[in-house]
């Protein structure tokens, strides 16, 4: 008979089966991993769970104790109220939702640009401006399954060629379906470029942006709707020839600039089209992140300047074209005024040169921001070229002009007066040359040559500047739109052939600038 205190002790030394877990796992990937980044779980009650991502942007976790559904999001070094603030948002942050998960198994989660997106189309049916609002102030009860239907379905559509193309299924759900290196949804990453957009009457980070490699808007035009058909040839070309290129021209600048979605045909920045101004063979390619909206001041603080920085090297060019937001003083404006002049807001030299400032703010000078720019350039060894604004079809009533015929002429239009909700007044042109002449940075004139071009166009300026026949079949978006038609023309921003017309006056400027002669030699003759 077997001695029972031995028999006992082997018992116990007898492995037991562990009990089964439900866990939580998965990337946490944009063109590259989040490594050693935090991941936030946050349930139906508001418990939450943290865990951190390895090198590979990996994470896992246990979640027995969480109930569905799911908020998850990481962050990127800095604070959590960076993913928030457009200030300085030093952090980079990412969302995305799990309705539901199976118990005691292994469930998917991934954090990525869709479905970051795909988190800011919930959260605008539900009433929230972007993802982070959802993930900071978000009540877990409003969600369920439908809420991902179309935004799942807006990003297949979207993606459809490419998905095909990597042999990937066309309706595969970027949140559920595990990532590996190298697979087909990190290919598809490497070629999307991601921001969170801003949120005029709040100042807080807005819905997210998604752009291709060349900056080609794909989705972020509003926080719902369908996406433009993404072409996953194109993108990898365009990276290839950004990284092998022999010169980079980075256009740091606004919408007037800007390359829009093709559903807002006939609109164009001219950076869309600035690229055909060079030779074929020429070596230069044309990073054309001038974002709509955006001034000097926060198109640094929100990371636009930064996603083409990366591919600086020297000898490049860096084409800084802003004034028309840093006019964003007006602290008496109804709604959005204390979140301009807390964001955009930069003052221009008093009528000395001297730069002006909010005592302790020095950031708040129009100047100060632009060198901002010459001086990363410069640390890059590349070569900053500053531009004044295109000019506004505005008389000097600040009215449109050639209302009253083609002597009511476009003046300039980029100063503010000293009057009520303006903290300082002055000329944001002169700044611009003030700051040229203070650094030794070339020039272009680019506000009046546009005014003279204006001046020449007054039976047909329409035809340059945005005014769409609302009717035109070909250009359905303007059906509904109250502006930017005929009867009521953008006197700002520019159809295609304005854009050509002003890339071409950027061509000829350069041409006539002799610290620009190496560059001027690429251009077509």
């Amino acid at each position: 008979m077997r001695n029972p205190v031995k028999l006992a002790v082997l018992l116990c030394t007898l492995p037991v089966a562990a009990q089964a877990a439900t866990v939580l796992e998965g990337r946490a990937i944009a063109e590259k991993p989040f490594a050693d980044a935090k991941v936030t779980i946050i349930d139906s009650t508001g418990k939450q769970l943290d865990t951190m991502t390895d090198s590979t942007g990996h994470y896992r976790i246990d979640i027995d104790s969480l109930s569905p559904p799911l908020t998850l999001s990481v962050m990127d070094n800095g604070e959590s109220a960076d993913c928030l603030n457009s200030d300085i948002r030093r952090a980079r942050c990412m969302a995305s939702l799990l309705v539901d998960v199976q118990d005691d198994a292994i469930n998917t989660a991934n954090i990525t640009p869709f479905s970051d997106r795909i988190v800011a189309e919930v959260a605008g049916e539900l009433g929230y401006v972007g993802p982070q609002q959802w993930v900071e102030r978000g009540d877990p009860s409003e969600l369920n399954a439908q809420l991902l239907d179309e935004p799942l379905a807006n990003f297949q559509q979207g993606m459809a060629g490419a998905l095909s193309e990597l042999a990937m299924p066309v309706d595969v759900d970027p949140v559920r379906t595990p990532i590996q290196a190298g697979d087909g949804m990190t290919q598809l990453l490497s070629v999307i470029n991601h921001n969170r957009g801003y949120h005029n009457d709040s100042g807080e980070a807005g819905s997210t942006i998604l752009t291709d490699s060349a900056f080609r808007p794909i989705v972020g035009l509003q926080n719902h709707g369908p996406w433009e058909p993404f072409d996953l040839q194109r993108a990898l070309r365009d990276k290839e020839a950004i990284t092998e290129a022999q010169t980079r021209i980075l256009i740091v600048s606004d919408s007037t600039a800007a390359t829009y979605e093709v559903s807002r045909l006939p609109r164009m920045g001219w950076g869309q089209v600035f690229h055909e101004q060079f030779q074929p063979e020429s070596g230069v390619v044309i990073l054309n992140g001038a974002r709509a909206g955006r001034s000097s001041r926060d198109f640094y603080n929100e990371g636009w300047y930064q996603q083409m920085a990366q591919y600086l090297e020297p000898g490049d060019y860096v084409l800084i074209a802003h004034g028309h937001n840093d006019q964003n003083c007006n602290s008496e404006k109804p709604v959005r005024g204390a979140a301009d002049v807390r964001n955009l807001c930069t003052y221009p030299n008093d009528a000395e040169g001297n730069p002006q400032y909010p005592e302790g703010r020095p950031e708040m000078s129009f100047q100060h921001s632009l060198e901002r720019y010459i001086t990363l350039a410069r640390d890059n060894d590349a070569i900053p070229v500053l531009l004044t604004p295109t000019t506004r079809v505005k008389n000097e009533a600040g009215k449109t002009a050639f209302v009253n015929g083609p002597d009511d002429r476009v003046v300039s239009s980029h100063f503010t007066r000293d009057r009520e909700g303006y903290l300082f007044s002055g000329d944001y042109v002169a700044t611009i040359k003030q700051t040229a002449s203070d650094n030794q940075v070339p020039l272009i004139d680019l506000e009046d040559e546009t005014i003279a071009f204006a001046n020449a166009h007054a039976d047909d300026w329409m035809d340059y500047w945005l005014a769409v026949d609302a009717e035109d079949p070909r250009y359905p978006w303007y059906h509904t739109q109250t502006a930017g038609i005929r009867t009521n023309p953008d006197t700002t921003h520019f159809q295609q052939r304005g854009a050509e017309a002003v890339a071409s006056i950027v061509a000829e400027q350069i041409q006539q600038t002799p610290e620009l002669s190496t560059l001027a030699a690429r251009l077509k003759p």
